[in-house]
């Protein structure tokens, strides 16, 4: 029953008949009421089909506006990176989350929650439950950012640049940002895809501070998908008398994040909770207030702008 309920809700999600919301909805609630039967295969291929997804909504987006994006928003990125691995590093040590487990969840905030940690997470040799505490935390509010980040948007009319750029700043994993911004609209799409993605570069670098520090030697990853994410929108570009096909492929790169989200629901479960506890959550939840709010802020005053 539940491995059959597990495909239906599977490709419902594919079909593009309900939103990312109600995809990672109907995700959390088999997640929480049923035991996976593919858990880990679940996450293998959230992990496949989020950067498959975003190479694909390449196909849809123009490359001159990426770099115009791109660089308007590289100041931001790296002043809200800086600060907020630091306030949440202070964080941890107040609340006395260990230090790993504090320094992951910084990470996933400040640059683009799962990928970071996963990123970071072997080069300061995190143990299992450190990883496990730290991409709970992160997919959680990742979970409510999804629903509440387009309410507070429509409240406070925001446009859509400005809904982009925050969604960007402020919710952890490019899955949710695509998911939110989709929602909104589709500049707000492109400009939250765009400078999250710009902001999933400063994986490496944080990598190589942190295996430098650390004298570690474990291997920095280098998100290559970005690469192709921009490779696509130069084939869009530079190829506008197929952009029947290419939008084709746009569509399907959404269908895909759909189907991501829905897997990603279904990995939270009452364990999930368990494993993180009290403590790194309220880490988490802080940084992730602060972060959201101060940039809030700085936008609707427009202070930062694209």
């Amino acid at each position: 029953m539940r491995k059959s309920l597990f495909f239906v809700l599977l490709i419902v999600a594919a079909t593009g008949l309900i939103s990312p919301p109600l995809a990672l909805l109907s995700g959390l609630i088999y997640g929480f009421t049923l035991d996976h039967p593919y858990l880990a295969e679940s996450k293998r291929w959230a992990k496949f089909l989020l950067q498959a997804s975003v190479v694909a909504l390449g196909f849809g987006m123009n490359l001159h506006d990426i770099v115009r994006v791109g660089r308007s928003g590289f100041a931001y990125t790296a002043a809200s990176i800086t600060l907020a691995m630091l306030l949440g590093l202070g964080l941890g040590y107040v609340i006395q989350v260990g230090k790993k487990a504090a320094f992951l969840i910084s990470a996933g905030t400040a640059i683009c929650g799962g990928s970071a940690i996963a990123a970071v997470g072997p080069i300061t040799d995190a143990n299992d439950e450190e990883m496990a505490v730290a991409l709970g935390t992160v997919f959680i509010l990742n979970s409510i950012a999804l629903f509440l980040f387009p309410m507070i948007g429509n409240a406070l009319h925001l446009n859509q640049s400005q809904f982009g750029l925050w969604s960007a700043l402020a919710i952890h994993d490019t899955s949710s940002v695509v998911g939110a911004t989709a929602k909104y609209g589709a500049t707000a799409l492109a400009v939250g895809t765009t400078v999250k993605l710009a902001r999933a570069l400063w994986i490496v670098p944080l990598s190589f501070v942190t295996a430098i520090t650390l004298k570690s030697k474990a291997r920095v990853r280098w998100p290559w998908f970005i690469l192709f994410f921009c490779l696509a929108a130069v084939i869009s570009t530079l190829l506008p008398a197929f952009s029947g096909p290419l939008m084709a492929l746009n569509h399907i790169g959404k269908l895909g994040l759909t189907v991501t989200l829905f897997l990603i629901g279904t990995g939270l479960s009452k364990k999930t909770l368990t494993q993180v506890g009290p403590r790194p959550l309220l880490q988490g939840v802080t940084l992730w207030l602060i972060v959201a709010s101060t940039t809030l802020t700085l936008i609707r005053f427009n202070w930062i702008h694209l």
